[in-house]
This record gives structure tokens, C-alpha cells and sequence, in this order.
């Protein structure tokens, strides 16, 4: 034998004509030119690119890079890296020191 359900009262009242009215409200608005999140994203096919003089002048030195400036910024980053390998190396030897004077004891 099956069972009656049950309706929320609620949705007893609710009329037709009244979800037609919330729907004929959803279509009534209106765009007004806002732009709440920018779509052009690169790689998509709608994509188009700033203005390449624009870029090109916020981007740039006025003059380019002498051979030792060149090697004082490679030095820089290779000495960043290194101590980005040092900090890791550190922890990890902590880690071993740890395993094996208390925990596996």
C-alpha cells in the first residue's frame, strides 16, 4: 500500500501565478555595464591582449643591464636559493636528530 506525502504547507499556498511572477521578475533585470569579474583570461579564445606600448613602457628599464649588474643580480639569485636549500636542510636534519634520540628510542 503506498503512502501519501506529505506537502510543506508552504508550498500549498504557494499559486502558479506566483512563481510566474518571481520568474518575470529574474528576467526584468537589466544589465547596467558593470564588470564584477574580468573574463579575459589568457589562453581562452576571447582572450586580447593590452596594449603592447602600455606594457612595454611600465615593464622596462630606461637602459639595459651592464654585464656586472648582470652578475650581481645571477649571484643574488643563486644566494636566495641556497639559503632556501640551507633552511630545508636544517629542518631536515632536525627531523633525523629527532627519529632517532626520541622518537625510536
Amino acid at each position: 500500500m503506498r503512502k501519501k506525502t506529505r506537502t510543506h504547507p508552504l508550498h500549498r499556498s504557494m499559486k502558479f501565478s506566483d512563481t510566474m511572477e518571481k520568474k518575470r521578475k529574474k528576467e526584468e533585470l537589466e544589465d547596467d555595464g558593470r564588470t564584477i569579474a574580468n573574463m579575459n583570461v589568457e589562453g581562452m579564445p576571447w582572450y586580447h591582449r593590452p596594449s603592447i606600448d602600455a606594457k612595454a613602457d611600465s615593464n622596462r628599464p630606461s637602459e639595459p643591464m651592464t654585464p656586472e649588474e648582470q652578475r650581481l643580480y645571477t649571484w643574488a639569485a643563486i644566494k636566495a636559493g641556497l639559503l632556501i636549500v640551507l633552511a630545508f636542510a636544517v629542518v631536515f636534519g632536525l627531523f633525523i636528530a629527532f627519529c632517532d634520540f626520541v622518537w625510536f628510542r
